[in-house]
């Protein structure tokens, strides 16, 4: 493949993402940039590519929101969503109409900041009800600390707590109550482009990092993609899923990641050798979301330019979309270190009840609507006109009715992502379940670029980085 197609790949793959509105001009041309592309010749490109802006959700005191209130002697409920997920998710739209006078808004959040929350419930007050958007190991211990979250218990039906699967129910749990409603299943594994694979002449599906990075190796001696493999950098997407894949007993007693665990350096050295067959710019941060979305390995992947993929399973269902064939698209669960214990991450994205916000049986009343309501559930496995997330459901009782019936729409990948789930485990819940992550990552890197040899010093250094981090966050 010559630079210049690589280059046409590139830019068509942002160029989609753009037309989608899943980044904008200035993420677009920082990425353009980060590619080595120039942009002569890319403003007509773009110039039709622009999304309309989208209406302005109706704010608290607004006309329409007063409205609201003065027909229910109180404001309308008032849900707020993580802009992904509303992106994602179309049909939402759809659940809101069975609510009247419902006060739909986005989130003031990037990069999972939850400042705007945390200032108001310091002064005993919520614009919102409830917050779609949580992810139990991210933000819901320093939510409950802060004070800005109550549990769910009292006002969800105990019919749905006994839905959720255990394991997910767990993951929303502290101290015996439950935290997080439970929305979105991500779980990480493995997916690749078979166009490319069969272009190289491997018939066989990895199933430990050795074949792995054979088969990784065996792409770019064979010259049928520039790339092997792929990942995204944050380690709560690949350091913990590649270590997990080794041993899950990798957590102190408070529930922190063991950076100078053995399965945790021999994660950091797979990612070494990872990065050897693959492009150079994996190590940059996101060009959406405050750097945690929009990643050089999503690019990557949409532009075929690489062929294995290990992250949760709708970045390579939605990345393949771009493809000319989506169905060249592949996937498995994640390989594992010979002798190890084949385990992954999993998490929930879900909603959390604010403790000074109102309408608390209405907004549970809405969650189970949003949660249980099938037309999600079918644009996210099967795919709709605006994305393919391929996020599952947490709830028993719909496998159960699939498995029964199954929907002439259901893909076999929905089996694959759900047998996964026995033996992923969740990143323990901490007030640096994710922070410990964004810390520790300048300081294993050290060791990815070259600049540290020891993996085990580098390691070290992100553990003493984390621990000098969460003592002053306790002082």
């Amino acid at each position: 493949m010559s630079r210049r197609e690589e280059e046409y790949l590139i830019q068509e793959a942002l160029l989609n993402r753009l037309r989608r509105g899943q980044m904008d001009r200035r993420q677009f041309m920082t990425r353009m940039l980060a590619a080595g592309l120039g942009l002569s010749g890319v403003s007509a490109a773009i110039a039709g590519c622009m999304p309309a802006p989208a209406p302005a959700a109706p704010q608290a005191g607004s006309a329409a929101s007063s409205q609201g209130a003065a027909s229910s002697g109180e404001r309308p409920l008032t849900p707020t969503f993580y802009q992904w997920i509303v992106d994602l998710h179309p049909s939402i739209p759809e659940v809101n109409q069975r609510f009247e006078n419902l006060n739909f808004q986005i989130a003031p959040v990037e990069g999972f900041g939850i400042e705007r929350f945390v200032a108001e419930a310091k002064n005993q007050e919520s614009t919102w009800d409830v917050y779609v958007g949580m992810t139990p190991f991210v933000e819901m211990t320093a939510l409950i600390e802060a004070g800005v979250i109550e549990p769910w218990d009292e006002y969800i039906p105990k019919e749905v707590v006994d839905d959720l699967i255990p394991s997910i129910r767990e993951e929303c749990t502290v101290d015996g109550k439950l935290y997080s409603w439970p929305f979105l299943l991500d779980i990480i594994g493995m997916g690749w482009n078979s166009e490319l694979t069969d272009q190289a002449g491997i018939t066989s599906i990895p199933t430990t990092w050795d074949e792995y990075l054979a088969a990784s190796q065996q792409i770019v001696d064979s010259g049928a993609a520039l790339y092997g493999c792929t990942f995204d950098a944050h380690g709560w997407r690949s350091l913990a899923p590649f270590t997990h894949s080794l041993s899950t007993d990798v957590y102190t007693e408070e529930g922190l990641f063991d950076f100078t665990s053995e399965p945790a350096i021999e994660a950091l050295k797979l990612m070494k050798e990872m990065m050897a067959l693959s492009h150079p710019d994996i190590l940059l941060e996101g060009a959406t979301d405050g750097g945690v979305n929009g990643t050089p390995d999503e690019v990557a992947f949409a532009a075929r330019k690489v062929a294995y993929y290990t992250k949760y399973f709708n970045a390579p269902l939605r990345m393949a979309a771009n493809w000319p064939d989506p169905s060249k698209l592949k996937m498995a669960g994640l390989p594992k270190f010979a002798g190890g214990e084949g385990a992954t991450v999993f998490w929930t994205t879900g909603a959390c009840l604010f403790k000074y916000g109102k309408n608390k049986e209405k907004a549970a009343e809405y969650v189970r609507a949003l949660t249980y309501d099938e037309q999600i559930w079918r644009d996210s496995i099967a795919g709709s006109a605006t994305a393919h997330p391929g996020q599952l459901p947490p709830y028993a009782s719909l496998y159960a009715k699939w498995d029964a019936n199954p929907p002439d729409w259901m893909p076999p990948f929905v089996g694959l992502i759900r047998d996964q789930l026995p033996i992923a485990r969740a990143i323990p819940n901490h007030l640096f379940g994710l922070t410990q992550f964004q810390i520790g990552k300048p300081h294993w890197e050290t060791y990815l670029t070259g600049e540290e040899p020891d993996p085990m010093v580098a390691m070290q250094a992100a553990k003493d980085a984390v621990l000098a981090e969460l003592e002053k966050a306790r002082s």
